[in-house]
């Protein structure tokens, strides 16, 4: 496996290749990153993961400085999963310079669920992505459905910009009790990681309720808002959406379920869709 830092060595290493196949990672991997890689393998002639953690996704209460970074770590687990090439940037490789040009995703997209909590973060996310998408000339991008609202903003971006890029979503990779694997699993305490399949299960419950014939969504999102609240949680929201463009559902749709919301200092999201 190569490891490489620099554009000229990424530009090298991926010289006789044609179709690489890219999962952007900002490290500290677990098993759900590990299924991407190995999901994109057959998908190019060439996989590449990259790791960089991205300030521009941050706001200004998030964890950017304290964000584990796990390099050799990481770097054991992507070769025993089969990984070609590891595209590692500094910041000043990726960004060498003021990045006066963004990518501004749909407003209609973005601004809702994870944009009305986190401003700004679609942008940041756009702007990388399409850097990483560029410097590793990816032909197959594969990223993790957990991210749902990402996942659709990265769609959108590819599609409008006609950038020569198969996005691919992989299914959620989920412990024993439903909780969906995540880095940020790592900050939960041993009583906190107990409780926090409890998340799953509150979609789990709505997505029945609404095989069942409930129709009412806002009472549906109530409830599970109110079912976590009742255990400690404090939900940022429960939200019922159609799965195409995360509008508001219409009877007969295919749907999703959506939700973020905080165990103690630490804050999850999970999806389902019906």
């Amino acid at each position: 496996m190569h490891i490489v830092h620099t554009l000229p060595a990424l530009r090298c290493a991926l010289a006789t290749y044609q179709h690489p196949a890219v999962v952007p990672t900002m490290g500290n991997l677990h098993d759900g990153h590990l299924a991407l890689v190995r999901q994109a393998k057959p998908l190019g002639d060439v996989t590449v993961a990259t790791i960089f953690v991205n300030r521009m996704q941050f706001g200004p209460s998030d964890d950017f400085d304290s964000y584990p970074r796990t390099f050799a770590a990481d770097c054991a687990q992507l070769e025993a999963a089969g990984c070609d090439v590891v595209f590692a940037p500094s910041e000043q490789v990726l960004y060498p310079e003021p990045q006066t040009f963004r990518v501004e995703p749909s407003p209609a997209l973005a601004n809702t669920l994870e944009g009305e909590f986190r401003p700004g973060f679609f942008s940041g996310v756009c702007t990388v992505v399409m850097k990483l998408l560029a410097c590793t000339q990816a032909r197959t991008a594969v990223f993790g459905k957990k991210d749902y609202q990402q996942l659709m903003v990265i769609r959108q971006m590819v599609q409008q910009f006609n950038l020569p890029v198969d996005v691919v979503g992989s299914d959620t990779r989920r412990a024993s009790d439903g909780l969906a694997m995540s880095s940020r699993n790592g900050y939960l305490s041993p009583a906190e990681r107990a409780q926090a399949g409890e998340l799953y299960a509150a979609l789990c419950t709505l997505a029945q309720a609404v095989r069942g014939g409930q129709t009412s969504v806002q009472a549906l999102q109530d409830a599970a808002m109110a079912t976590l609240r009742s255990t400690g949680w404090k939900p940022d929201y429960v939200a019922l959406r159609r799965q195409s463009d995360l509008q508001a559902p219409a009877p007969g749709e295919a749907m999703v379920v959506l939700a973020a919301a905080r165990l103690g200092n630490t804050r999850l999201i999970d999806n389902l869709e019906l």
